[in-house]
């Protein structure tokens, strides 16, 4: 197969934990080419989608390398990954499009470029109440003031962020509720999402992986620092691989179907003790912590469900 990534600048790419180079590692095993296309190297030529980029290889002695560069319509691969981190700006957007033209000129997309644009990741978690603790969402401080009040601990976050950015845990006596409330909401004019903080997150956000409708064994634990109520990694929380809890699987296995049908190949869903709390679609990641801690090659399951996809 020929695949291309399309992807934030290579060079940010973290190798001890991108699932992106993952990918392409996976790739490389099953003897498959790999190329990556930065965002802003995909073009709309005479009506054709096209990409410049760069081939990409992998191998225990170098880790990852550029290849020869190349510019070619993307219907020259077999499928194409979208990994562009958030935040879904109107760059993003216009992406999904050319991907979403790309679809239609014969190239599997994954994940979907519609869905991409349909499923907001925090927003996304209400379709399944069952799962979601309470939560609300407003643009306007008094009505999130009034949450707060009734809840006393409340988590607030922005709906295009990601890595734990510009998150806020407050309480009704917070000194600096109203300007926290009037800078998210930039003065009533954007909507956040105000959620009942969960203690169970002492003892890690997990994130739980879900590859073409088949939920990974493992999850990995992000644990907060301390003095820290984010699990981010990116905020410096502690990565710990462990087995899924009953609670975790049960979650996973009823969004699985729902995921697939809506073309959301690799899919990671945070849950917080028995609560869902994030369904990430744009770029998700722990394949590498779980492989490195448990073994589970979650990046290989990706790479042969997609030669399965591909040949039926």
């Amino acid at each position: 197969m020929k695949i291309a990534f399309i992807i934030d600048p290579f060079a940010s790419l973290n190798p001890k934990k991108d699932s992106t180079l993952e990918l392409i590692r996976a790739a490389e095993l099953r003897h498959h080419n790999s190329a990556v296309i930065e965002q802003q190297q995909l073009q709309l030529i005479n009506n054709q989608v096209m990409g410049t980029g760069k081939q990409v290889f992998f191998n225990d002695k170098e880790g990852h390398y550029l290849g020869e560069s190349f510019t070619q319509p993307l219907s020259h691969f077999d499928a194409v990954f979208m990994r562009v981190d958030p935040p879904l700006n109107m760059n993003y957007i216009v992406t999904t499009y050319l991907l979403e033209k790309a679809e239609k000129e014969g190239v599997l997309v994954l994940n979907k470029p519609n869905s991409l644009r349909t499923f907001n990741e925090k927003l996304s978690t209400t379709l399944f109440p069952e799962f979601t603790p309470p939560l609300m969402v407003s643009s306007l401080p008094e009505e999130i003031k009034d949450f707060v009040a009734t809840h006393e601990e409340v988590i607030l976050k922005p709906l295009d962020a990601m890595g734990g950015s510009g998150i806020f845990k407050v309480t009704p006596k917070d000194p600096n509720l109203n300007v926290i409330l009037e800078t998210m909401t930039q003065d009533s004019s954007r909507s956040i999402m105000a959620q009942r903080f969960i203690p169970a997150i002492k003892e890690g956000d997990k994130r739980v992986l879900v590859i073409n409708g088949e939920v990974a064994e493992h999850a990995l634990a992000r644990i907060p620092k301390q003095g820290e109520t984010r699990g981010n990694l990116a905020a410096g929380g502690l990565g710990v691989a462990m087995p899924l809890t009953e609670q975790e699987r049960k979650i996973a296995t009823t969004l699985a179907p729902f995921l697939k049908e809506n073309g959301l190949f690799i899919v990671g869903l945070d849950v917080i003790g028995y609560y869902l709390t994030e369904i990430n679609i744009t770029s998700p990641t722990c394949m590498r912590e779980i492989r490195d801690q448990t073994g589970e090659d979650i990046a290989l399951k990706t790479i042969l469900a997609l030669e399965t996809h591909l040949s039926h």
